[in-house]
C-alpha cells in the first residue's frame, strides 16, 4: 500500500475534477467551492479533537488503500483512538478499503481478522439481489415488460445518473432497472435515509432531503441527524442487519427509501467506502455523529478481536 499525497487522487481538466480511481467527474462550481469550505471547517475541528484523543486503541492496517480525510472512516477511526499502521505484521485488525464497485477479495498475508474482507461486490444489481433474498420482494424489474414508472441507473457507485422511464424500454449493458420508490415528502422534497452501519447495526441515520427534480443529484438542501428508532421499527432494523450480513458488509453506508404509498422500506444502494458526514448536516451534528460512530466502531473492533482470540484458542 503506497502512501501518496491525497491530491494525486485527482486530475483537473477544463473546470472539472476527475477522480482517477473511480472515474467520477465533479464540475468545479461555486456550490462545490462552498461545500469544500464547509468540509474544511469540520475537518479542522476533527484535527483538533484528534490531537486530544490518545491513540491507544487497536492497530489497524488498511489495504489496498488508506482512506483519505473525506471518507467517513477517517474521522471515526481517529476519534476511536485507533492506530493506523503500515504493514499487516504490525496490525491487530485489517480493513479492506477499496473504492471500486467490484473488487477482488484480498488474501491477508497474516491471520488477521478483516473488516469488509468478504464484501467485494457493491454493484446495484448485487444490492437488489440480496435485498430480494432478505426482504422477499423484488426491487429490480424487467424494463421491456414493466408497466409503470421505473428507474434506470448505472451499476457503478457514485454515478448519480438515474433517470425515470414511464414506458418499457430495451435494457442496456452496464445499467440496472428498478421500480421507482415514491419517497416524496409533503413539501415536495424527496427523502433518503442514509444509514451508516457497523457490524449490521445502525447507530444513527442521516435524513437527506432535496427537491424532487434533483432526485438523483449528489447534493442535499437539508440533512437531519436522527436516532434509528425514529425512522425504523425493530423488525425493519433486524431485516437491515440481516441484509448487511448477507452482503458481508461490516462497515459502510446504505441508502434506504420509504415508499409513501405502502410504507415499506427499500435498500437501493450500498457504499463500503462512504464519505461523510453529509455536508449539509450542521457542524454540531457532524461532530455528534462522528463521536457516536467512533464509539460503535471501537466496540465492534473489540468484539471482533475477542472473538478472534477465542477462535484461535488463545483465550478462554
Amino acid at each position: 500500500m503506497q502512501n501518496i499525497a491525497w491530491w494525486h487522487d485527482f486530475r483537473f481538466s477544463n473546470g472539472v475534477m476527475h477522480v482517477k480511481k473511480t472515474g467520477a467527474a465533479v464540475p468545479i462550481e461555486w456550490g462545490v467551492i462552498g461545500d469544500t469550505a464547509t468540509w474544511l471547517g469540520y475537518h479542522l475541528c476533527i484535527e483538533a479533537l484528534r490531537l486530544k484523543t490518545p491513540a491507544k486503541g487497536p492497530k489497524i492496517w488498511f489495504t489496498p488503500d488508506r482512506p483519505r480525510p473525506w471518507y467517513l472512516i477517517w474521522p471515526v477511526m481517529h476519534l476511536a483512538g485507533l492506530r493506523v499502521v503500515h504493514t499487516p505484521q504490525e496490525a491487530d485488525i485489517a480493513f479492506f478499503f477499496e473504492d471500486l464497485t467490484h473488487s477482488p477479495i484480498p488474501t491477508p498475508p497474516t491471520a488477521l481478522p478483516m473488516i469488509n474482507g468478504a464484501c467485494g461486490n457493491a454493484a446495484k444489481s448485487q444490492v437488489a439481489e440480496i435485498f430480494e433474498q432478505v426482504f422477499t420482494r423484488a426491487l429490480e424489474i424487467d424494463p421491456t415488460r414493466y408497466e409503470g414508472a421505473f428507474v434506470e441507473k448505472s451499476e457503478l457507485n457514485g454515478a448519480h445518473d438515474g433517470q425515470i422511464h414511464h414506458n418499457p424500454c430495451a435494457a442496456q449493458p452496464g445499467r440496472v432497472y428498478q421500480r421507482l420508490i415514491d419517497n416524496l415528502a409533503d413539501d415536495g422534497c424527496v427523502e433518503d435515509l442514509r444509514c451508516p452501519t457497523v457490524g449490521g447495526e445502525i447507530p444513527l441515520v442521516f435524513i437527506k432531503r432535496r427537491p424532487k427534480d434533483q432526485r438523483f443529484a449528489n447534493m442535499n438542501t437539508q440533512v437531519h441527524l436522527v436516532e434509528p428508532a425514529q425512522v425504523f421499527t425493530d423488525s425493519e432494523r433486524a431485516q437491515i442487519k440481516a441484509f448487511c450480513q448477507a452482503m458481508q458488509l461490516d462497515w459502510g453506508g446504505i441508502d434506504v427509501l420509504r415508499d409513501r404509498r405502502d410504507g415499506q422500506i427499500w435498500i437501493v444502494d450500498v457504499n463500503k467506502t462512504d464519505m461523510g458526514p453529509p455536508i449539509r448536516l450542521p457542524l454540531k451534528d457532524k461532530l455528534k455523529a462522528s463521536h457516536i460512530l467512533a464509539q460503535t466502531l471501537k466496540n465492534y473492533i473489540s468484539q471482533r478481536l475477542e472473538g478472534h482470540l477465542h477462535h484461535d484458542g488463545h483465550s478462554v
